[in-house]
């Protein structure tokens, strides 16, 4: 799919093929959110856990994440619930507003998305479609872990994010 406007041109490079990796337990810091995962305040949320880490003096992650556990096709938005996060490393304490526990070691089913946040439900249809076809299922929330902030390119946002998806056999 091609993206124009008069100034630039978007290929979509959508997501490489699905995998399964294991994924090493860390350390995230996060603040429960309520509310459409769209709506999320994503810029005071972050000054908000990376001035937490300062604080901490505990070494944060690059990339934030949100933990999403209700699927919005079932679940008003207004209902959904989200953990946005970021990893760190050291030795560090819950305040008012931060939260702090241990991601344990899991097996997750991994898609990364690179396109337009309209094509987002399609990447975890696909993502949903090969857990089923390997024979496996879904064991905990979906993760995703962007890469970058989104862009608005030709009147389009575009979405960088490595979807998630714990999982175990069948």
């Amino acid at each position: 799919m091609i993206y124009q406007d008069k100034s630039f041109r978007y290929s979509e490079i959508v997501m490489a093929k699905p995998k399964f990796e294991a994924r090493k337990a860390t350390s995230i810091a996060f603040i429960e959110h309520k509310g459409g995962y769209g709506e999320v305040p994503w810029d005071d949320y972050m000054h908000k856990l990376y001035g937490w880490a300062k604080g901490q003096k505990v070494m944060p992650g690059f990339f934030p994440m949100a933990i999403c556990y209700d699927d919005p096709s079932k679940v008003a938005a207004k209902k959904c619930r989200s953990d946005i996060a970021i990893t760190f490393k050291g030795k560090a304490k819950a305040t008012p507003g931060i939260k702090i526990r241990k991601m344990p070691v899991m097996k997750v089913a991994t898609l990364s998305h690179k396109g337009p946040g309209s094509e987002f439900a399609s990447s975890y249809a696909d993502l949903h479609d090969f857990i089923a076809e390997k024979g496996h299922k879904e064991s905990g929330a979906p993760i995703e872990i962007y890469s970058k902030k989104p862009e608005v390119i030709g009147g389009v946002t575009i979405i960088y994010a490595k979807i998630m998806i714990p999982v175990k056999k069948k």
